[in-house]
């Protein structure tokens, strides 16, 4: 088997998992489902992956590489620190809606164990990402004085609970722009706003 022909086994197989975890959960999936589906026998499976928690890990973070690199790449555009939390927050639902296995990241908040670590430390990274944007704001001036790590765990809160909804409850989900509007204004009026009041 040559290096390319195994490169595009090993991507056939993690689609196929893909599929066969969303639809079926990892606890009821099986290596012989994921076979199947990836066209495989199930010894050329083992080939690849030990175990079917070897194969979640390894899906799990190539969908954590991929969705971080996205995002690098556009917080590289942004210089200005609303312009990035505004693109964090936007592409992070997107992002949601594109990929609904994004449930299987977050799969420890719905007693998934596998690959816990890589999920603590994927999630570190994110928080950690969030919080330096806004002390750049606060240092610049764009951002009022607020507790940087506070106000990071809310905006991944609100993320987290976009997730949820994605797969859960359709009718509830709610647009980026609205999401970072709320964000970064929020609901108070300012002095000088309340004279140009308009009701919707």
């Amino acid at each position: 088997m040559n290096k390319r022909s195994g490169t595009e086994s090993r991507k056939r197989i993690l689609r196929a998992a893909t599929k066969v975890f969303t639809k079926h959960g990892y606890e009821k999936s099986s290596m012989r489902m994921i076979a199947v589906a990836s066209h495989i026998s199930i010894g050329g499976l083992y080939l690849y992956f030990k175990n079917k928690e070897d194969l979640y890990v390894t899906l799990m973070k190539c969908r954590m590489d991929d969705y971080a690199d996205t995002l690098s790449t556009s917080l590289d555009e942004v210089q200005d620190p609303a312009g990035q939390i505004r693109a964090y927050i936007t592409i992070s639902i997107n992002y949601a809606k594109k990929h609904k296995e994004l449930l299987l990241i977050r799969g420890s908040e719905f007693g998934l164990k596998p690959g816990t670590d890589v999920k603590r430390k994927f999630f570190q990274r994110q928080q950690r990402l969030v919080e330096e944007i806004i002390r750049n704001g606060i240092a610049s001036g764009v951002f009022r004085p607020c507790h940087a790590k506070e106000a990071g765990r809310i905006i991944r809160s609100a993320i987290r609970g976009f997730i949820v909804s994605v797969i859960f409850e359709e009718d509830s989900v709610f647009s980026p722009e609205e999401c970072s509007n709320l964000i970064l204004h929020g609901l108070m009026r300012r002095e000088h706003e309340k004279s140009h009041a308009i009701y919707e």
